[in-house]
């Protein structure tokens, strides 16, 4: 009688421990940071909103806190018959200008500056490197008088202008860096299609440097509509007033209507607000490019 000896069983298999990444495991203190950035943000969010909506006598016995007992539209009915549109009108003219100059601008220089390797664009290029050091408080009093030469003063092109120009070196930075990515194979292709110089630009680097100009036209954008210090000093009327000084009419020398503010504060935000969320992927895009650079 033989005997079959059992073979041993083979060792249980266990179940490969799934290794979390540090991604995956949680992190209190990033979530208590990101909570109190919440705070930061969400609260003077929350008493600009609520405070659009309250009677200012309201707003000063109960606080800025406090939910409307008795929700108005006072606040925006005023603001529109204060001259608002006028000053969002101008704003919007303004902005379009300074966007219109700076993109041509960039985008011309840009290529140049690229494509040229030559000491003269070089030493363009560092003159406008250099505006990136300079700040406007600096030469606003060569500024003033070359606009009253040219007699600009009290005009909107007084503040496009000036705008436009202190805007170019970060633009030009910008896109010059999306222009170096195109690579030397395309521009020898289009060379060897018998494409010149102008045919090039227009249906190589422009198409190729999108992401580019979208961010120099956001980054324009929100540098005209903020602009406070050129319409200050280069402005007198109300009819040339933007929105930064257009504040100014809800608060006199003794009182301040501090909900008509407010709600003028958010009228003016709205289309800038809209504008960041339209053209929001470009711009963050095309300032990770230059900075990896």
């Amino acid at each position: 009688m033989t005997t079959t000896s059992a073979a041993p069983a083979a060792p249980a298999r266990t179940a490969p421990r799934r290794r979390r990444s540090l991604r995956d495991r949680p992190n209190p203190l990033a979530g208590l940071g990101a909570l109190a950035w919440l705070l930061v943000v969400g609260v003077p969010l929350y008493a600009l909103l609520v405070a659009t909506f309250q009677q200012t006598e309201e707003y000063r016995t109960a606080g800025p806190l406090t939910v409307p007992a008795d929700p108005t539209l006072d606040n925006y009915v005023g603001a529109f018959g204060s001259g608002l549109i006028t000053f969002v009108w101008n704003t919007m003219l303004v902005t379009a200008g300074v966007v219109a100059i700076v993109v041509v601008l960039s985008v011309m220089a840009g290529y140049a500056i690229v494509r040229s390797r030559t000491w003269l664009t070089n030493g363009f290029f560092r003159v406008f490197l250099l505006g990136l050091a300079i700040p406007s408080q600096a030469v606003i009093i060569p500024v003033y008088l070359i606009i009253v030469q040219l007699d600009f003063y009290d005009s909107l092109l007084a503040v496009v202008l000036p705008t436009a120009a202190f805007a170019l070196p970060v633009c030009v930075l910008i896109l010059t860096g999306s222009m170096r990515d195109i690579s030397d194979e395309l521009y020898e292709a289009m060379a060897l299609d018998g494409a010149g110089a102008g045919r090039t630009f227009l249906r190589l680097v422009v198409p190729l440097s999108r992401s580019g100009i979208s961010t120099i036209a956001v980054y324009a954008a929100l540098q005209a509509w903020n602009g406070f210090l050129f319409p200050l000093i280069l402005t007198q009327s109300a009819g040339t007033r933007v929105i930064t000084l257009g504040l100014y009419e809800f608060q006199g020398q003794y009182r301040v209507d501090i909900p008509g503010l407010l709600t003028a504060v958010v009228l003016a935000t709205v289309p800038l607000f809209l504008v960041y969320l339209v053209a929001r992927r470009s711009l963050i895009s095309g300032l990770m490019g230059v900075g990896g650079k």
